[in-house]
C-alpha cells in the first residue's frame, strides 16, 4: 500500500523551505507560433521523434513572412493575451540569419498593426548548445534578450549524454555543449534544461540530475520519451533511479535550490474527467509552419515527426487556416483520447500523452486514440514521487517539531 501525498502542506512546505517548478512565461494565456526553421542538424540523437531530418528543407525569409501577415491579419487565431514564437529545426541556430530577419519583422509589423502582442511576446529556442557562443547568435541575444527564452539540452553526465546525443560520425557532443553552460547560465539565470529518459540511458538518471545540479542549472525538466521503447524491467530500473535521487535531493537538502521535473506534488492522483478534461498538450491551439508554407496543429504532425502516418496539414500560409480541418483537434481531451482504465486509473493526475504521438502509433488514422507506452513508467513515477514526497514530509515534520502545531496534510492510498 502507497501512502499517496498530493494537496499543498499548509505551514510545512513553504517557499522558504522548497523550490517549487517555474511556470512557462505567460502559461495560459499565451498562443504558441513554430517555426520549422530547418530540417537539418548536426546531431543524430539516437532517441530524437524527428525521423525525417534533413539539409534541403530551409525556411525562406518569404514563406516566413507570408505566414506571419496571415496570422496578424486573423483576429480569431491570434486573440490570445501573449505570444510565443519559438524557431525549431533540427538544430535552430543553423539559421541564426534568417531568425534574425524573421524576429525584426515580427517587431516591425506589431508596432506598425499596433498589435496588442506589442507588448506581450517571446522568442523561444531549444537547442542543442554546439553554436550558442557563437558571433551571430550572441548578437542575436544581445538585440533581444528582454523577450528571449532559450534553453540548452544537456542530458547529465558525460556517459549519458554521449550515449544519445551525438554528431553524424557518431562522436559525443558532450563537451562541445559543455563549454557554452556557464556563458549560458551567466546570460539567463535559473534557465532550465530539458532532459530525455529512453530505455538505454535509464541507469544514469539519478547520477546526471546531481550533475546537472553541480553545473548551476537549477531547474532540469526531464520526462521519458513518449514512443513505445520500452523493455522488460524498464520500470523498475526507473523507480529505483528516481528514489536513489530522492534520497540524494532530500538529504543534501538540494530542494531548497533545486527541481527536478519528476517530483511534483500534482500527480498520481485519480482525475475527474469533469474538471480535468482537456488535452496534456497545446495541439490545436498552437501553429507549427514549415519551409513550404503548410500549417499544422504541432510540429508532431508534419512529415518529419512520423514514422508510419502522412501529415496533418490544416493550412496553408495562401489560404489560411482550413477550419474544418482544425476542428477535431479543439476537441481532443481526456475522455476523446483516452480508454476507460486510464480515466478510472487511481493514479493517472500527471500522465501525460503526445497527440502527434497518438496519431502515429495508433492501429488507424485517428487522432482519438491513446498511446498507452508510458503507462508501467508513470506508475513507477508516482511510487518514487510518493516516496519522495513522504520522506521529505517526515523530514520537515522533524525539523518543525519544536515550532508550532504542524497541520497534518490530505493524503490518498493507492496502489500502482
Amino acid at each position: 500500500m502507497q501512502i499517496l501525498v498530493w494537496s499543498p502542506f499548509p505551514n510545512l512546505i513553504t517557499m522558504e523551505n522548497i523550490k517549487e517548478s517555474s511556470k512557462s512565461w505567460k502559461n495560459d494565456e499565451s498562443k504558441t507560433v513554430t517555426f520549422i526553421v530547418t530540417k537539418d542538424c548536426q546531431l543524430v540523437c539516437k532517441y530524437c521523434y524527428l525521423v525525417g531530418k534533413n539539409s534541403k528543407e530551409r525556411m525562406s525569409f518569404e514563406t516566413a513572412k507570408k505566414s506571419i501577415d496571415y496570422l496578424l491579419s486573423s483576429p480569431k487565431h491570434s486573440n490570445e493575451e501573449a505570444v510565443v514564437f519559438e524557431f525549431i529545426g533540427g538544430e535552430p541556430f543553423l539559421e541564426i540569419d534568417l531568425i534574425d530577419q524573421i524576429c525584426d519583422y515580427i517587431k516591425t509589423q506589431l508596432y506598425i498593426k499596433e498589435h496588442h502582442w506589442f507588448n506581450a511576446y517571446r522568442f523561444s529556442f531549444s537547442t542543442n548548445g554546439l553554436n550558442y557562443h557563437t558571433n551571430k547568435v550572441q548578437q542575436f541575444i544581445e538585440k533581444n534578450k528582454s523577450h528571449l527564452s532559450i534553453g540548452i539540452t544537456i542530458d547529465g553526465t558525460e556517459i549519458k549524454h554521449d550515449l544519445n546525443r551525438v554528431y553524424k560520425d557518431g562522436r559525443g557532443s558532450y563537451k562541445d555543449v559543455l563549454r557554452n553552460i556557464p556563458l549560458w547560465l551567466k546570460q539567463f539565470p535559473g534557465a532550465g534544461t530539458k532532459v530525455t529518459i529512453s530505455s538505454a540511458d535509464i541507469p544514469y538518471i539519478c547520477e546526471s540530475v546531481l550533475h546537472l545540479y553541480s553545473l548551476g542549472i537549477e531547474e532540469v525538466n526531464i520526462n521519458c520519451v513518449y514512443e513505445d521503447v520500452w523493455k522488460e524491467g524498464d520500470d523498475s530500473i526507473f523507480e529505483n533511479q528516481l528514489i536513489k535521487l530522492a534520497d540524494q535531493i532530500i538529504e543534501k537538502e538540494l530542494y531548497k535550490k533545486y527541481t527536478c521535473s519528476f517530483f511534483s506534488m500534482k500527480i498520481g492522483k485519480p482525475v475527474s474527467v469533469l474538471l480535468e478534461n482537456h488535452n496534456f498538450c497545446g495541439a490545436g491551439k498552437m501553429f507549427s509552419i514549415d519551409a513550404a508554407g503548410n500549417f499544422y496543429p504541432c510540429t508532431r504532425f508534419a512529415q518529419y515527426s512520423l514514422r508510419n502516418k502522412k501529415a496533418l496539414i490544416i493550412g496553408n500560409m495562401n489560404d489560411g487556416i482550413d477550419e474544418n480541418k482544425l476542428r477535431p483537434f479543439l476537441t481532443l481531451d481526456r475522455f476523446t483520447q483516452c480508454k476507460r482504465e486510464c480515466l478510472e486509473c487511481e493514479v493517472a493526475g500527471g500522465c501525460g500523452w503526445c497527440s502527434g504521438e497518438n496519431y502515429d502509433s495508433a492501429e488507424t488514422d485517428t487522432i482519438f486514440e491513446r498511446s498507452m507506452a508510458n503507462c508501467l513508467m508513470h506508475k513507477a513515477r508516482v511510487r518514487a514521487n510518493n516516496y519522495y514526497w513522504n520522506k521529505l514530509y517526515r523530514k520537515l515534520e522533524l525539523e518543525n517539531e519544536s515550532q508550532s502545531t504542524i497541520a497534518v496534510p490530505n493524503t490518498l492510498n493507492n496502489k500502482c
